[in-house]
């Protein structure tokens, strides 16, 4: 069972015992819950693939906050004498998906 989720403007898929990095999130401790389901897998239903849900939702808890690497940006104009360069770090929040509702079912990581 999987999900795809939309935070930060991006997209990601999920399943329950995933450890992902999204972009920094407002709500830094305790528990998140994702209302913005894209998509559900439907394994174990009539047929397999993806689905819209009526109803779903992604919880998940915050393991970890921090900045990623750094990204050296480089501009060069040649024959022009122009050199620029610069440095950008982006922050981050590590997350660990714990269940995915989706119509009323609930799927947890195996244990």
């Amino acid at each position: 069972m999987y999900a795809i989720i939309r935070t930060g403007g991006k997209q990601y898929r999920v399943a329950p015992g995933d450890v992902l990095r999204v972009e920094k999130l407002a709500q830094a401790e305790g528990n998140i819950e994702f209302t913005e389901v894209l998509a559900a897998s439907t394994d174990g239903q009539d047929g397999a693939g993806l689905a819209k849900p009526n109803s779903a939702k992604v919880l998940a808890s915050v393991v970890n906050e921090g900045r990623a690497k750094k990204i050296l940006v480089f501009h060069f104009k040649r024959k022009k004498q122009y050199k620029k360069m610069q440095g950008h770090r982006q922050s981050y929040t590590e997350i660990k998906i714990h269940e995915i509702q989706v119509d009323g079912q609930t799927f947890t990581a195996a244990s």
